[in-house]
């Protein structure tokens, strides 16, 4: 019998305990609205990405911190639950881990505030160590819930061992990005990202074409803008432009959603599918995503998957 290959995606990122509030709609500045639930969600976006590209049936290593608080134990357990290798995720003494405060309005929307703890020390000596890990995967899959030196470092020993490089540009950088974080194969904002990185609006396809290429000025081989209810805008140094349809669903909570995106296209192109059918697959599991409630309980299946995609292609 012939064995389905697996991908070896590294994900180098954020570890954070998630404190969601489900609201009935986002507040407005200076408003104080009445929640109905709060819930303890285990999140961060490289624990997103590292169980949803574990969930899709990749070999997946973790790197990272944990602070010595009592989430530290429950995030390591929420990670290794789901198949992911934490063998490489880091303690650091004294400071807290990650959190997030996330209000869930009831059309699905969401706001989010990062309190970055235990992964604001993740260094470039970090990564020094890390070279094996990195060196021995397929995709080094990484975000900017780390210091951005830190994820340069990163990319950096990456090239030098010929892995590939996706660098998912959330949450939007307050500071100009290093010059070697621009230097990734594949470099996937969402539509407010590419906003913030280029200062102009993204809110239509035109737009999302005309901000990928000038994206792709800036270094990447490959850009993939999310745009959420519009699919995503895949363009290339190569001469592909080209808009990926969404899969339409009615969601829950939009929450990771771009983290289940950018776990399954870097999946997919690792197995050697093209890039195009690889944001075809990521179209499907961030929709799915949307469908549950928090953030790393909404990670799909590569079964759910495959059930979207075939339903979706009878529908169209």
């Amino acid at each position: 019998m012939t064995a389905f290959p697996v991908a070896k995606v590294v994900v180098l990122g954020s570890i954070n305990m998630d404190l969601v509030a489900h609201v009935p709609r986002i507040p407005r500045p200076g408003e104080t609205l009445t929640g109905r639930s709060l819930s303890y969600v285990p999140g961060g976006k490289g624990a997103n990405q590292a169980v949803a590209a574990a969930r899709l049936g990749a070999h997946v290593q973790m790197l990272g911190r944990l602070g010595d608080d009592p989430f530290a134990a429950t995030l390591r357990h929420g990670l290794q639950a789901a198949g992911v290798n934490t063998q490489q995720v880091l303690v650091t003494p004294d400071t807290a881990s990650g959190l997030a405060w996330i209000g869930v309005a009831d059309d699905g929307q969401n706001s989010i505030t990062v309190i970055p703890g235990a992964n604001g020390s993740v260094t470039p000596n970090d990564v020094s160590l890390w070279e094996p890990q990195i060196a021995a995967g397929e995709v080094l899959l990484m975000q900017l819930e780390v210091p951005p030196s830190t994820v340069a470092a990163a990319i950096a020993v990456a090239r030098q061992h010929g892995v590939r490089v996706v660098l998912d540009a959330a949450p939007s950088p307050t500071e100009p990005l290093p010059a070697a974080c621009w230097q990734v194969d594949l470099l996937s904002p969402n539509q407010t990202e590419a906003e913030q990185l280029l200062g102009r609006p993204v809110n239509s396809l035109m737009e999302a074409q005309a901000a990928a290429q000038q994206l792709l000025e800036r270094g990447p081989q490959h850009v993939v803008i999310k745009l959420g209810e519009l699919g995503a805008w895949l363009a290339s140094r190569e001469g592909l432009s080209q808009h990926i349809p969404p899969c339409p669903v009615s969601p829950v909570d939009t929450t990771a959603a771009g983290d289940a995106f950018t776990a399954a296209m870097s999946v997919e192109w690792a197995l050697g599918q093209s890039l195009t059918d690889a944001c075809r697959w990521a179209c499907a599991a961030g929709a799915l995503a949307t469908l549950t409630s928090g953030a790393q309980p909404s990670m799909p299946t590569r079964e759910q998957v495959v059930e979207l995609i075939a339903w979706t292609t009878t529908k169209s």
